[in-house]
């Protein structure tokens, strides 16, 4: 990707905000869902930064790297999404979740596998899976939105609570 940002992009809610309404509310109801199936908090948060990761979304990654250290997730962890597998710092919750928002994420390769499915099967219900697929996809569509439109990073703040 090129760091060349002379070139003008389009701001889409300006533009389209119908759209852009649309996809908040998509991005509501998926946090809704998986409050309702009681889906931790913070394994949504890792969903997000590890998408983001697979995607090289800055942007996201500046968003949902601050959100979680406001909800209390440690540096240690942050820092070691990225090798998660090779780490003890997840749990076979998270670990189940990071899984299958990866195989959502990169569904050109493998197409969300059966193993890594029944793995997250095992570790929630059906409910939850629905939630975590959701929230794969949210974050995969806004992920491709900020890099489109060079949503440049570094200016967010997570809401105080």
């Amino acid at each position: 990707m090129s760091n060349d940002h002379s070139i003008s992009r389009v701001a889409l809610k300006k533009t389209t905000p119908d759209v852009s309404a649309a996809m908040g509310a998509l991005h509501a109801g998926a946090v809704s869902a998986a409050q309702d199936a009681k889906v931790e908090p913070e394994i949504l948060e890792l969903i997000r930064i590890r998408a983001s990761q697979l995607n090289g979304c800055a942007f996201c990654l500046d968003m949902h790297t601050k959100d979680a250290r406001a909800a209390g997730e440690t540096e240690q962890r942050i820092y070691a999404l990225n090798a998660w597998r090779e780490t003890p710092f997840f749990s076979e919750r998270e670990r189940a979740a990071l899984a299958l928002a990866e195989s959502v994420t990169l569904v050109h390769d493998g197409h969300v596998p059966d193993a890594v499915y029944a793995e997250a099967a095992q570790v929630f219900d059906e409910a939850q899976i629905a939630a975590l697929i959701w929230a794969a996809t949210v974050i995969n569509a806004y992920n491709r939105i900020a890099i489109a439109t060079r949503m440049a990073p570094g200016g967010y703040q997570p809401v105080k609570k």
